[in-house]
């Protein structure tokens, strides 16, 4: 062992924060500081940080069972299942531990549908500015420079198509394609949301070629934009979907969801998991699904998303030469900067308030659904304070 290497892989550049406890929308550092929290982990902790129903429902999960093999039938797994498949278009869900895992199911099924059909349709488009995962075959989708550097040869089958460019995806989309993949809302790519309309026409596009239609809702999804998936404000359905992040609440879950023409091919022994869909995890996912569509839960999203977009409105007006406009929508909001990001994230940071930054020079607001009116105008005065400094 070299004793000057870091027995911690250094692949994350970490800001030297140790939290040791979290409550809500809050995290407390070593040091004792309390830090308002608006990346909920990177929209992970939807429900802040130790929710009792999610302590609990762990806590009852973990005295009674752990683990199995899915060569078991797992009760927990099945009870989640049908919830997701009762509040979505899916007839069917596996389980994954993480949006990566979900990723890679999903493009497998897609390859196995036309397989199956007999046709060699092996491509699928995605989108400049995508953030699928890290494995190789979702850096492969994605098709980012930064992310593909050094990891070649890649996982051949993926087109990427400039983002926004219609022109490009009609001429690219035709009967010869086997899926579009798309988050309705970039994260990683900088709070891009996709508009109904584009959606709705990209949704057309698949039906009129028979591609399969595959959304990422790894980080929009789970009630983050307020409704319970992003699509919905379009009023279309996909035919695959990922999701991960929101779904645990902050316990390590993901889950593919899919239609039965498209799921149909996955047959016995064609994919599989250790842990994916393990007692603990789907208690806890269980729980998060009852939450957040419980009645009056996403539409008290819909209004506090609505008080912090007003409030960010007005940030951007009083400092110009800080930030140039919000996106987004619901509590998966971002600002984008005029001046380098990174900044701003460390003067929030030093004004003990918690953000993250992405693509396209962006800060991302990413609180818990659970976030309280007044943390809502705490956050903003914090945001006030941190671009004060920076002007």
């Amino acid at each position: 062992m070299t004793a000057a290497f870091p027995a911690l892989l250094p692949t994350y550049n970490r800001t030297p924060l140790r939290f040791v406890r979290g409550e809500g929308s809050w995290l407390t550092e070593a040091s004792g500081a309390r830090y308002l929290d608006l990346t909920s982990g990177i929209a992970v902790n939807a429900l802040g940080h130790a929710h009792p129903a999610l302590v609990q429902a762990l806590t009852d999960q973990a005295q009674a069972l752990w683990h199995v093999s899915n060569l078991y039938r797992i009760p927990a797994q099945e009870a989640l299942a049908e919830a997701l498949v009762a509040h979505t278009f899916a007839d069917t869900a596996f389980f994954t531990n993480s949006g990566t895992e979900a990723a890679e199911l999903a493009i497998k099924m897609v390859r196995r549908y036309w397989h199956d059909q007999g046709a060699d349709r092996t491509t699928i488009l995605t989108f400049e500015g995508a953030f699928h995962g890290r494995s190789t075959g979702a850096i492969a989708a994605a098709g980012s420079e930064k992310m593909t550097a050094g990891f070649g040869p890649l996982m051949p089958g993926f087109k990427t198509l400039p983002w926004g460019d219609h022109d490009a995806l009609r001429a690219a989309l035709d009967d010869t394609v086997a899926a579009v993949m798309v988050e309705p809302v970039q994260g990683e790519g900088g709070i891009r949301a996709l508009p109904d309309a584009c959606l709705k026409g990209l949704r057309d596009l698949c039906d009129a070629t028979g591609a399969l239609m595959v959304l990422d809702e790894v980080q929009c999804g789970m009630g983050r934009t307020g409704r319970l998936f992003a699509h919905e404000w379009a009023g279309v359905t996909p035919d695959i979907m990922m999701v991960a992040k929101g779904i645990g609440g902050g316990f390590p879950l993901g889950a593919v969801l899919a239609t039965a023409k498209a799921a149909r091919p996955m047959t016995v022994g064609t994919h599989g998991s250790t842990y994916g869909g393990n007692p603990l995890a789907c208690a806890v996912g269980a729980k998060v699904v009852e939450i957040i569509t419980a009645d009056g839960f996403l539409e008290a999203v819909r209004r506090k998303g609505g008080q912090m977009r007003q409030q960010l409105e007005a940030l951007v007006a009083c400092h110009p030469a800080v930030f140039e406009e919000v996106r987004g929508t619901g509590l998966m909001l971002g600002l984008k900067c005029r001046m380098p990001n990174t900044d701003i994230v460390k003067a929030a940071q030093a004004a003990f308030l918690l953000t993250v930054p992405a693509a396209d020079n962006v800060i991302r607001l990413l609180p818990p659904l659970t976030i309280s009116e007044d943390d809502i105008t705490e956050s903003l005065r914090r945001l006030d304070q941190a671009a004060s400094t920076l002007a």
